[in-house]
């Protein structure tokens, strides 16, 4: 079953007859009746005035009601003001509005079997109240608990992050776009049954587990030191190379390979060396 959209009618005029009914008619009974009769009729003018006013309700903005008479769904009020409804139906109160939902941190394994610590942003909203009202028990409990069987999910689904720079991997620190994508995906699955929309959906916290982070720090310093190393190295044989190829150009020293090598070797130690080079210089010899 759909959700089935039903509207009231005008409030104003039924609140009049309420209290009309409500006060009117005892006063009218009493003036103009025996005793005993006007007594019965405001009784019954009583009660038929409350009972009208127990059908008035007050729709806000971004609300509905989800009417039912006897355990059937009869519709449900989407439209805004001041409206009668039967009074005998039941009335749910269902806000149509936009929330945020900050689960709380979980910790789960990545793809790698890597401990992490994970939370999601969810912004939701009840899209079909029927779904919302009678496909499961609580719907804003089904949205926290559905929502951590998704990131959970969807953590197993990835690594945390990849340390292999040859291999093109989808990881959870790399690719945030695509991540939160697959993650409103697999949230918007879970929420369908309950007729629940999911506006946006994003990863809020994302770090290693206390008892792991100073390991996976100190990897990461380490390649990090490493492919500093690697483009060191890789600028300092371009300048060497570029050296020795403007020296053979201009004439300016003919080195054989024995200098070369020598030559190749001072200026790598110098160009990869952390810390700065003390030349020592060659003035010739001193005769005394």
């Amino acid at each position: 079953m759909v959700e089935k959209i039903m509207k009231g009618t005008n409030g104003f005029i039924y609140l009049l007859i309420g209290l009309v009914l409500l006060f009117g008619g005892p006063i009218v009974a009493l003036s103009t009746l025996t005793k005993g009769v006007a007594v019965i009729l405001s009784g019954l003018s009583v009660i038929t005035g409350l009972i009208f006013l127990f059908g008035l309700i007050a729709v806000n903005p971004n609300q509905s009601r989800v009417l039912t008479f006897l355990g059937k769904y009869v519709g449900t009020v989407r439209e805004n003001g001041f409206q009668w409804v039967n009074p005998f139906y039941k009335k749910r109160k269902i806000s149509l509005r936009a929330r945020n939902f900050d689960s709380e941190r979980v910790k789960v394994n990545d793809k790698r079997g890597n401990p992490i610590l994970i939370s999601v942003i969810l912004v939701w909203r009840v899209r079909e109240t029927y779904k919302a009202a009678f496909e499961v028990d609580d719907y804003e409990s089904f949205v926290r608990v559905q929502t951590d069987a998704a990131v959970r999910k969807l953590a197993g689904m990835y690594s945390y992050d990849n340390f292999d720079d040859d291999l093109e991997e989808v990881t959870l620190r790399s690719d945030v776009g695509g991540v939160n994508d697959a993650l409103e995906q697999e949230v918007s699955e879970r929420l369908e049954i309950a007729g629940l929309e999911v506006i946006e959906a994003r990863i809020g916290y994302l770090a290693y587990a206390p008892e792991i982070a100073s390991a996976m720090l100190k990897r990461q310093q380490a390649e990090a030191i490493v492919s500093a190393r690697f483009k060191i190295v890789e600028g300092a044989v371009g300048m060497v190379d570029t050296a020795l190829e403007m020296l053979s150009e201009k004439n300016i020293i003919e080195l054989d390979d024995e200098r070369k090598a020598a030559m190749v070797s001072n200026l790598m130690v110098v160009l990869c060396s952390d810390k700065e080079a003390t030349p020592v210089l060659n003035t010739g010899t001193l005769n005394t």
